[in-house]
């Protein structure tokens, strides 16, 4: 057989082609979450993007969209789109997939845990991966669980001791168990995006909010519009990333477990900078001038006889077999 000899022209033609079908074959996919780019939701979906970058050499690529802009700024509708495969990827909280799945709702429980221990036994355990297959049922592929936090509450009208001091207060909340809680404690709940909710804070629409001090307090800087934060840990909000069951089933699974490898790297990190930030925060918080109030036992067993009606109203809704799962998993880590 000859040999076929290519001119100079012709070989950097032929390499130029090969450098352009592999280019073609690399993805850009989109990422929404619900929070701003300071936050450690965004540092987590970037860490996420770097990893599945490196582990593909550059096969895919993740383009972060913060604040639910491929949504409208409507965090709720994220869930549904990632559903239907209006979005690839998805960073979101439990509590905004509860209007499509209120299962998720367990997990925001009030005073459901007292410590992150309690909380990983769930989210790392068996129980999230009962609420991992519900959420497949949704056409929601979860990925890897990360961590919004222990939600605490601030507001611009007085400290917070006890549950007579949250009547009348107008709160900023982000679901509708949140409105339960709320409302057993006396307080107006308003529920409000959170693209809305810093403007809301500014111009005095609403008094106060609540939501963890490491990923969203501090790196929103919402202690430059309230002047008091309670840390009543009343109720605690894990986050996951979730990818399109239509996105997720056009990968072989050599894709899928890159995918999945990088997405739990990049949780596990994000867990712990939300962590480290909390753990730090109360004294930032004072130094910015917040008048912080950390309650005694006494104190929060007051708060968790007065929201027990709101924890038996969801407690219900979840399911008893999902919550003893959870209560289970809990007793098993303490």
């Amino acid at each position: 057989m000859k040999a076929i000899t290519l001119g100079r022209g012709a070989f950097a033609a032929l390499v130029a082609g090969a450098m352009m079908l592999g280019t073609a074959s690399a993805e850009t996919l989109r990422l929404s979450h619900n929070v701003g780019d300071t936050t450690t939701w965004h540092k987590g979906a970037e860490k996420f993007g770097e990893l599945i970058s490196e582990a593909t050499g550059g096969d895919i690529s993740v383009r972060v969209f913060p604040n639910a802009q491929l949504s409208g700024g409507d965090q709720m509708k994220q869930a549904e789109m990632i559903g239907r495969g209006a979005l690839d990827l998805v960073l979101t909280s439990a509590i905004n997939v509860t209007p499509l799945v209120p299962e998720m709702a367990v997990f925001s429980l009030p005073y459901l845990y007292s410590s992150y221990d309690e909380v990983d036994a769930t989210t790392q355990g068996a129980p999230g991966q009962m609420m991992a297959d519900i959420l497949l049922e949704k056409g929601i592929v979860v990925l890897a669980w990360g961590e919004n936090g222990f939600r605490e509450i601030t507001n611009n009208t007085r400290p917070i001791t006890s549950p007579d001091d949250m009547k009348g207060l107008n709160m900023r909340v982000a679901g509708p168990m949140y409105i339960d809680v709320m409302n057993a404690l006396g307080a107006n709940p308003q529920q409000m995006q959170w693209s809305e909710t810093l403007t809301a804070l500014q111009q005095g629409v609403v008094d106060g909010q609540e939501n963890p001090i490491g990923a969203v307090i501090i790196p929103q800087q919402v202690y430059e519009m309230q002047k008091y934060l309670t840390t009543w840990h009343y109720s605690y909000d894990p986050i996951f990333l979730g990818i399109s069951k239509a996105k997720w089933d056009s990968y072989d699974a050599g894709m899928q477990d890159k995918l999945r490898t990088a997405a739990i790297e990049a949780m596990e990190y994000q867990r712990q900078i939300t962590r480290d930030g909390t753990a730090s925060g109360i004294d930032f918080l004072r130094e910015k001038g917040m008048e912080v109030t950390e309650l005694s036992p006494e104190q929060l067993a007051a708060f968790r006889e007065a929201t027990q009606p709101a924890f038996d109203t969801w407690a219900a809704k979840v399911g008893p077999e999902i919550v003893e799962a959870f209560r289970a998993a809990i007793a098993e880590a303490q």
